[in-house]
């Protein structure tokens, strides 16, 4: 589906997720979603920090994985208003001109993107009177720009906050039922995107923009 069209529903997507977190043996959540991916029919999930400990990305492999995907997803936690570093070393060398951008860089024309991420924070600290001063979507402008510079249709991020308190509180559970569900829906064809888009995250309800069969 282009950029622009007023289809409500997409057909079924072959998603890859992105995953990045620099020390996961200390990750609570992250793990968890990561390995929900994996298991879910459909979706192809690649570790970078494990496909390359240093930093040396193989562009042909990464622009090859992107051809034959229809969704693509940044899984990781939020360092510094943004992603862990080999993201944006990723988005670097692998979003290059000619493929990405330019008269002739149309790959990526009409894919879904996305940032699914978890933020120590509370979510009342992400606003214009919270302690971050921003929402966490305009904390994600770059990646926005980004994706519709290189023709993709971009969703706002499907978020957790609080995350460091999410496993005493009993949310992660919860959590992770809801990223298998927006998995399913994207595969399956059963996401509202128009509805989506206007969304300050993507699971601030998922009722609203998930069609049941």
């Amino acid at each position: 589906m282009k950029t622009g069209q007023s289809q409500t529903h997409v057909a079924p997507q072959r998603i890859l997720v992105l995953f990045a977190h620099p020390s996961l043996d200390r990750s609570e959540v992250n793990h968890r979603l990561a390995r929900a991916a994996r298991e879910t029919q459909g979706v192809t999930l690649v570790d970078l920090y494990a496909h390359y400990p240093d930093y040396d990305i193989d562009t042909d492999r990464e622009q090859a994985r992107l051809l034959v995907h229809d969704v693509i997803v940044f899984l990781h936690p939020l360092y510094w208003y943004s992603t862990p570093a080999i993201l944006k070393e990723w988005q670097d060398l692998v979003l290059e001109h000619g493929f990405a951008y330019g008269a002739e860089g149309v790959a990526l024309h009409g894919k879904l993107f996305f940032s699914a991420l978890t933020a120590g924070g509370a979510a009342a600290a992400y606003r214009a009177d919270g302690f971050n001063h921003f929402t966490i979507r305009q904390l994600l402008y770059p990646l926005e720009q980004t994706a519709l510079h290189c023709g993709m249709i971009y969703l706002p991020p499907f978020a957790l906050f609080s995350a460091r308190t999410a496993l005493e509180e009993g949310r992660i559970e919860a959590h992770v039922a809801d990223w298998v569900r927006l998995l399913k829906a994207l595969r399956d064809g059963r996401l509202d995107i128009v509805s989506a888009q206007r969304l300050s995250k993507l699971n601030a309800d998922l009722n609203a923009i998930i069609r049941e069969r």
